[in-house]
This record gives structure tokens, C-alpha cells and sequence, in this order.
């Protein structure tokens, strides 16, 4: 009988919100179902995952990269990469983005897996299914953000080796 006096409980509040006539304590309620689903976040996802949702350390456009990348995805996101190489070497790797947690954490995986490799292992070592599982817990609905974040990377990539061939070219990502 306690889950029908709270499953009307629940509905006189929904009800409320609707009319108008609240309770004082309604912002109580919906900052404790923020809550939920707060933790629901942090409870859902690997450590490894929270690390490179979070990480802002890479966050930086640079003016004169070895290599530059740039991809929108379908979802309307969009990521930049910039390398800096040292013979042959991913000595720095630089990215922004616009898009979702799920995106600034791909991207972030692709930066760790990539950084210290030189361009040659790094076509082999980056791959979406290596973002995903470097994750763990990236949902497969989302595994298009990997995708997008090793597309931009592989132009970067692209783009590097184009520059060691051609050192007189210049690199010129887009403003």
C-alpha cells in the first residue's frame, strides 16, 4: 500500500507544477532528482571515462601546427586537432571542440592514446573500437563520437605527413 501513497504523492506534485500551486519545498524535490541523476552519472562510467570528459588540459587552438584536422559530424559536433611532431614523433597534440561530453571525452582518448607514438603507429593504434575500449563505458549510441574524433584526428594525421614531405608548406588551420 506504501507504493500507491507515493505513486500519489508523485502525481499530486506533478500536478502541482502543472497548476501552478507548488509547494515551497517543490525546488527541494527537483534539486534531489538533480541529484539522482547526477550520481547516476558519476555511478555509470569508468574512471578512465570521467578522466577524459573532464580533462581541459588539451583544450588550446594552436597558430602553427605540424598537422591540423577538422570534422563535423552528422550530430552537428565538430573537432580540431592540432599536432606539434619532433622527427617524426606526436610530441603534442592540441583539440577543441563544440560538442557533447561524450565528443570532449573521444577526443581527449584519441590526444592519450596517440601522444609520444610517431605518425606511423599512430594510423594503427587510434581506432574507434581502441577509443571505445580505452573508455569502457561509452554507451553504443555514442560510438559515432569516436568515430568523429579519430576522422579529425587521421586528417591531422594526414596533414602531418603532408607537412614532414613538404617542409616548406605551411599549415593553416581554419579561424
Amino acid at each position: 500500500m506504501q507504493g500507491a501513497a507515493e505513486d500519489s504523492g508523485a502525481s499530486a506534485r506533478r500536478a502541482a507544477r502543472i497548476n501552478g500551486t507548488a509547494p515551497k519545498d517543490e525546488g527541494r524535490y527537483m534539486a534531489d532528482h538533480m541529484d539522482e541523476q547526477t550520481m547516476n552519472f558519476w555511478q555509470h562510467h569508468s574512471l578512465h571515462y570521467l578522466e577524459m570528459a573532464l580533462r581541459s588540459d588539451r583544450r588550446e587552438r594552436l597558430t602553427h601546427p605540424d598537422g591540423y584536422g577538422k570534422k563535423t559530424g552528422d550530430c552537428g559536433d565538430t573537432i580540431e586537432f592540432f599536432l606539434m611532431t619532433d622527427n617524426g614523433t606526436l610530441s603534442s597534440i592540441a583539440m577543441e571542440t563544440d560538442g557533447c561530453v561524450d565528443t570532449v571525452a573521444c577526443a581527449n582518448t584519441v590526444a592519450e592514446l596517440a601522444e609520444g607514438k610517431n605518425l606511423e603507429d599512430a594510423w594503427e593504434i587510434v581506432t574507434p573500437d581502441a577509443v571505445a575500449a580505452y573508455l569502457e563505458t561509452l554507451a553504443p549510441s555514442k560510438v559515432h563520437c569516436a568515430e568523429l574524433a579519430v576522422g579529425a584526428f587521421y586528417l591531422a594525421l594526414a596533414n602531418a605527413g603532408e607537412m614532414e614531405r613538404n617542409p616548406g608548406k605551411k599549415c593553416h588551420p581554419a579561424q
